[in-house]
């Protein structure tokens, strides 16, 4: 068995020009939708997120804005930004990228953003929201997860999900939608007690813990849909957490990269459009 690739790239590309459409309806109707990204410091991998994340935005006619702000900026400082961005009227979404510097207070921050802006979805009322059933602003990673499965016609409903996991920023996220989808949905994280038994019963199986090749074969079901979402640097290569070997194994299988990466900011395009549309159909 090889397992069939979930290309990312041309999943992202058909849903970038999606997005770009319905970006022109609303600079027709004379609205132009608007992302600021608050970044504090210069943490290598945060400017280069950000530089790709303003790219794409300009790509598809979004207009990108970054805040910078020094990495010895004080609460007050990053708190002050991030009132006056919910305030401006020509700002729809709102991010405060991740990692912040230590000395800051991540939660406070992120509790500032208005919620009607948070389009990473980390605000509490949208966390929230998810967990309700009633998703609307959600991490964009878990999304751009969601929607990779659908473009492939690959429903969940019915299926048992195991989340290698627990960060509000992929993990929870993407069991709350897989929930809100009708698949039987089990986190499990460093603590998790025979983490290997639990995966190799696993329909679908997400890894999102950081460590390099952490997934190997004997933790998959034969044919289940695994997806990587691991970002680690070896040897100056981009490997995911799920080892070559379960290419052999699995029915269908996310490169790293060009697998969940481009998902990830095709959505956060997508939701920052949803709230442009909302100056239009709700005032």
């Amino acid at each position: 068995m090889t397992a069939t690739l979930l290309d990312g790239k041309t999943s992202a590309r058909a849903w970038r020009a999606a997005t770009a459409a319905r970006v022109e309806r609303l600079r027709m109707k004379k609205i132009v939708p608007g992302l600021a990204v608050v970044l504090v410091g210069h943490d290598p991998a945060s400017e280069i997120y950000v530089r790709n994340k303003a790219r794409q935005a300009e790509k598809v006619g979004i207009v990108s804005t970054v805040r910078r702000l020094a990495e010895s900026a004080t609460q007050a400082e990053v708190l002050a930004t991030v009132a006056k961005l919910n305030q401006d009227q020509e700002i729809d979404g709102i991010l405060v990228q991740l990692p912040l510097p230590p000395h800051l207070n991540e939660a406070e921050i992120l509790l500032a953003v208005d919620p009607a802006k948070d389009v990473d979805g980390f605000h509490p009322y949208n966390l929230g929201q998810l967990w309700s059933g009633r998703p609307n602003l959600v991490p964009a990673t878990a999304a751009g997860i969601m929607k990779l499965l659908a473009d492939h016609q690959l429903s969940v409903a019915g299926k048992n999900a195991v989340v290698l996991g627990r960060s509000l920023i992929v993990g929870r996220p993407v069991a709350g939608l897989l929930l809100a989808a009708d698949a039987t949905v089990t986190i499990a994280h460093s603590h998790t007690a025979n983490v290997q038994t639990l995966c190799a019963q696993a329909d679908l199986l997400i890894a999102a813990v950081g460590q390099a090749d952490f997934v190997t074969a004997d933790f998959v079901k034969p044919g289940a849909i695994v997806i990587d979402v691991g970002t680690n640097r070896v040897a100056g290569h981009l490997v995911g957490d799920v080892a070559p070997a379960v290419a052999t194994r699995a029915g269908y299988l996310t490169p790293v990269p060009g697998g969940v990466g481009p998902m990830t900011i095709a959505a956060l395009l997508s939701q920052t459009v949803d709230l442009a549309e909302g100056r239009v159909y709700h005032g």
